[in-house]
C-alpha cells in the first residue's frame, strides 16, 4: 500500500484528544554519554480494546510500541505487573500519585475501536507523569491489516514529544537476504519494517543482488545486480514491482544511490583498472563525470542538501574517505587514523542530519563501524569485530544499522546501534541478511 492511501486511510489530519499543553519544546535533545545516561521510565499501558473483539489487536499495538520504545535504548518500560491502577477509559485523567510510585515519568494510554464500516479508530494519549499534563492526544483510522502501521506512528509520537527529536519507527529497511550454503548462497532483494516485522521478498534471487537505496520518497530502490554479462544498476518500484536499468555503460557500475531530491543516482562506473564517479539525472537520462582518476574511487553519498558528496577512494594509496562538491572537482581527504596508519576506510554514508558521516575501518584484524564529523573530526568507533560492515542510518540520524559476518559457515545478520555506542541490539530477519538501507521517515513523506 503506498502512503498516500494509506494516509487517506487514516483519516485527514491527526486530531487533537484534549487540551493539555506540549511540553516537548521545553525538553532538550537527548545526550547520550555511556556512563552517564539512564533510559527514561516510561508506563505503557495495554490499550483498552471498544469491544471484545478488538482486544488482540489492542494487545498487539501495546506490545509493538513497548518493543520500539525499549530497543530505542532511550526509554525504559516498566512492566506492567508492577502496575497500580488499570486504565479502562482513557478520556478519565490517571490517578497520577499511582504511576509517580512507580518512578515513571511519562504515561501512555491508548483505545483501539472497530469502527461500523470495517475500519480500526486508534487514539493515545501521553501524559506528563509529574506535572499531571498531557504532552500529545491524537487519534488514527486505518484498515485493520494496517493496525502496526499505526502502533509505529505512535511511537514516532511519544519520542518526538519526550525527546524532542523525530522518530524513526515508521520506517522500511531493504536488505540483501541470503540463503541456502555458503559456496551456492542465493541472495534475494528483500524488505522489513525496521523492527523485522512484514518481510517481503522483491526479486527471485536468479540474479545476484547488491547494494540496494531508498528513494527520497521511499518509492524508488535503486540496486545492482548480477545477470548474464555485467552488472547494472536497475530502478525498482516497490509498489507496481516494475524494475528498469539505470542506464546501459561500458564496463561495470557500483554502488548507487539517490541524490537528495530523488532527481539524480550517483554511481561508480569501472573503466579498465580503475573506476570513476558518475551521475545521471533521471528525468533527461543524461551522465555528467565527476572524478577523472587512475583511482578506485565508489560508495558515493550525498549530503543532506546535496551540495557534497562524501565517497571512498584508494589515490592515496589506501582506501580512504574523501568529501568534494556534489559537481565534482577538488576533494578533501577526512579519514585520518590516530592510532593506526595502516587502517582503511570505506562505505561512507552521510547522515540524514548532516553531521556525522558513518564509516566501516578496517586495521588490527577488525572490522569496525564508527562515525566522524563532515571534517574529518571527532572520529569514534562505535562497534568493532572480526567482520562489520555497510552501516546505514535511521531517518533522524540517532541509529545505526550494518551488517556482521562471523565468517566460517554460518552468514551474515544485522545489527543496529546508537550513535554514542550504546544498546546495540540484534535485528531479526528470516535468515541471513546483509547490506541494509534504511528508508526515510514514512508518514513525514506521506503527501508525496
Amino acid at each position: 500500500m503506498n502512503r498516500r492511501r494509506f494516509m487517506t486511510l487514516t483519516g485527514s489530519t491527526l486530531a487533537v484528544l484534549g487540551g493539555g499543553q506540549a511540553l516537548a519544546q521545553d525538553r532538550k535533545r537527548i545526550v547520550v554519554q555511556s556512563d552517564e545516561f539512564r533510559p527514561i521510565p516510561i508506563a505503557i499501558t495495554n490499550f483498552v480494546p471498544g469491544s471484545p473483539a478488538d482486544g488482540d489487536v489492542s494487545n498487539g499495538v501495546t506490545q509493538v510500541i513497548t518493543n520500539n520504545l525499549s530497543r530505542s535504548g532511550l526509554f525504559a518500560p516498566i512492566d506492567q505487573a508492577a502496575f497500580i491502577e488499570r486504565i479502562s477509559n482513557i478520556d478519565v485523567a490517571p490517578n497520577f500519585q499511582n504511576w509517580k510510585t512507580l518512578n515513571a515519568q511519562a504515561l501512555v494510554t491508548g483505545r483501539m475501536t472497530r469502527q461500523q464500516d470495517g475500519r480500526l479508530k486508534a487514539e493515545f494519549r501521553l501524559w506528563d507523569v509529574v506535572t499531571g499534563q498531557q504532552l500529545a492526544g491524537q487519534q488514527y483510522f486505518t484498515s485493520p491489516e494496517y493496525w502496526r502501521r499505526i502502533a509505529h506512528i505512535i511511537s514516532d509520537q511519544i519520542y518526538t514529544q519526550m525527546t524532542g527529536e523525530k522518530g524513526y519507527f515508521d520506517s522500511r529497511v531493504v536488505f540483501v537476504d541470503e540463503s541456502g550454503p555458503k559456496e551456492r548462497r542465493v541472495k534475494r532483494l528483500a524488505m522489513m519494517d525496521q523492527d523485522g516485522a512484514n518481510v517481503r521478498y522483491l526479486t527471485r534471487g536468479s540474479d545476484l543482488v547488491l547494494t540496494p537505496r531508498f528513494s527520497p520518497n521511499s518509492q524508488e530502490i535503486t540496486y545492482m545486480e548480477f545477470g548474464q554479462g555485467d552488472p547494472k544498476v536497475y530502478l525498482f518500484n516497490i509498489e507496481t514491482g516494475q524494475r528498469e536499468i539505470v542506464g546501459n555503460f561500458p564496463g561495470m557500475t557500483f554502488a548507487p544511490r539517490f541524490s537528495p531530491d530523488g532527481q539524480r543516482v550517483i554511481m561508480s562506473l569501472q573503466q579498465g583498472g580503475n573506476s570513476n564517479l558518475f551521475v545521471m539525472d533521471l528525468r533527461s537520462r543524461s551522465t555528467t563525470r565527476l572524478t577523472d582518476t587512475p583511482a578506485i574511487d565508489t560508495s558515493p553519498s550525498y549530503s543532506p542538501d546535496g551540495t557534497r558528496i562524501c565517497f571512498e577512494s584508494d589515490r592515496g594509496g589506501r582506501s580512504q574517505i574523501y568529501v568534494m562538491a556534489a559537481g565534482g572537482g577538488q576533494a578533501q581527504r577526512i579519514s585520518f587514523s590516530k592510532d593506526d596508519n595502516n587502517a582503511t576506510y570505506s562505505t561512507p554514508v552521510w547522515s540524514p542530519r548532516g553531521d556525522y558521516i558513518a564509516f566501516t575501518r578496517q586495521g588490527g584484524g577488525q572490522f569496525s563501524i564508527g562515525v566522524m564529523k563532515p571534517d574529518g573530526s571527532g572520529e569514534r568507533l562505535l562497534t568493532s569485530g572480526f567482520h562489520n560492515e555497510g552501516p546505514t542510518f535511521s531517518p533522524n540520524g540517532r541509529v545505526l544499522m550494518f551488517f556482521r559476518d562471523p565468517g566460517g559457515n554460518s552468514g551474515p545478520s544485522l545489527f543496529s546501534v546508537d550513535i554514542s555506542g550504546r544498546n546495540e541490539l540484534k535485528v531479526p530477519t528470516p535468515g541471513f541478511a546483509s547490506d541494509p538501507a534504511w528508508s526515510p521517515l514514512l508518514s513525514a513523506t506521506a503527501g508525496q
